[in-house]
Order: structure tokens, then sequence, then C-alpha cells
């Protein structure tokens, strides 16, 4: 695909995605989503962890709605389904750890492209907002299925109804987001940790997703035989075998990711 919303570097096992409408704060329109759900998905086949960052002040705005001629007329249904359903899929089925490295203002749906993503780092300045219930929506893109996981359903709602703006300090110490970090050391921090990722024990790291996301729907039981299951994989991987010679050599494992 030819990207004209977004830019895409791959090196050393890092695929980064760069939302690039700096002009309207990194809004989502049709092409955009189409672009965002292109990119995650190929780059699942090669990378070893994915990055997705804005360029300029905002991480993302959230639905452009200058991209609608007559809002009256948008089958808000149907957009979801046809296009934010794909993009989220792509996100979260992923097969690598997805970073969302949150370089400013998250709104709306740009807020909850965050939350879905398997780690989110932002900078002191970067802000999230439910901001829906402003203009009479709910949210959406995921937001009423990773809030509440994320934050309970008292802070969930109370996010949802207010839609007051949420500080990075203040995601982190809710658990709504992994770390917050100062603006000046932003990027070497999202870099640093995508690069811990891209050099670790990649097919570990696709069994961890696949058990977490997993749990919220299984019974102890249940996730007990998949935990078995995804490490009995492990274990007969070249990395497992590296990691415990490197333990027992007492040295840093070189991990091959396979």
């Amino acid at each position: 695909m030819d990207y004209q919303t977004i830019t895409r570097e791959d090196a050393d096992g890092v695929t980064v995605i760069t939302l690039r409408r700096p002009e309207v704060m990194n809004a989502l329109n049709t092409q955009m989503r189409a672009e965002i759900t292109h990119a995650v998905g190929t780059a699942g086949a090669s990378a070893r962890v994915v990055v997705l960052t804005g360029e300029g002040r905002a991480f993302c705005s959230g639905q452009d709605l200058g991209d609608r001629a007559n809002v009256g007329s948008i089958n808000l249904e149907r957009t979801l389904r046809d296009e934010y359903i794909p993009m989220l899929t792509a996100v979260v089925d992923c097969p690598v750890p997805v970073i969302a490295a949150v370089n400013g203002t998250a709104a709306g749906a740009g807020a909850n492209l965050a939350l879905v993503c398997d780690v989110v780092i932002a900078a002191q300045s970067a802000s999230f907002i439910q901001a829906f219930s402003r203009i009479g929506l709910i949210p959406d893109a995921g937001g009423t299925w990773a809030l509440p996981r994320q934050v309970g359903l008292a802070r969930a709602m109370g996010a949802s109804l207010f839609a007051d703006k949420i500080t990075a300090e203040q995601a982190a110490s809710w658990g709504m987001i992994w770390e917050a970090v100062a603006d000046e050391e932003f990027e070497t921090v999202w870099r640093g940790r995508a690069a811990h990722l891209a050099h670790g024990p990649t097919e570990a790291y696709k069994r961890i997703k696949t058990a977490l996301q997993a749990s919220f729907g299984n019974s102890l039981q249940e996730q007990l035989l998949l935990e078995g299951q995804l490490q009995g994989q492990c274990g007969n991987t070249r990395d497992f075998k590296e990691g415990v010679m490197a333990f027992i050599e007492k040295r840093a494992p070189v991990f091959e990711g396979r």
C-alpha cells in the first residue's frame, strides 16, 4: 500500500507506524484507518515489536469530524463495523507486542486506539479524553471494553460521563497505561522499550499476549490448561534453551526470536 496518512519505519525488528496528519491532530479518516489496518496487519509477519505514535502535538484526536460532508447522514454503526473493527482487530490480534507511544493528546477513538495496544508509554504532557459524550455519543473504538478492564467500572464510568481530561501521570497511577515519561526523555524511553522487546524471546511474547487476552473469558481451570499448552510450546523454542543456558553460564541471553 502507498501510505498517504502514515509513515512506516522498519529497522532492527521494530516497526514504527507514525500517524501523519498533524494539521488535524492526526484525526482518523477512512484512509488513515485503512492504512493503519494494513501497516499493523503486515508488520506482524516480520517485526518483533510494533510501535504506534503520532507526529506533532497530538497522538490522535479521534474521528475526523471534518471528514463528514453531512454528519446527519453518516451511518456510525457501519463505519465502526467496516473501518474501526478491522483496525482495532489488527492491533489486538497482531502476534507481536504493540506499543502505543503517546506523544500528545489522545482523544475519543484516538485514546481508545492507544488503549487497545499491549503497552502504552506516554509523554508527561500527553492526555487521554473520552470525549464522546461532549457530542452525544458513547465511547467506541473499544473504549467500553478496554477502560473497565484497565481502571475498573467506577473510573471508566466517570471518564465516560464527564469526558474530563486525564493526564498521563493520572492515567499511569490508575493503571490505564504502563508509564508516563518526562517529555525530554520520551522518545529515548519508548525506543529503548521497543528495542528491548525486539531483542527478546518473541515466541514467548506472542504467547503472553494470547494467555492474558484469553484470561478474561476463561475459568481458572481453562486458563491453567491454556497455560500448560502455551508453556509447552515455549519449552520447545530455541530461546528457552538459550535462556536456560545463559542462566547456568551467568551471562546475558542472546534471543533469536524463535
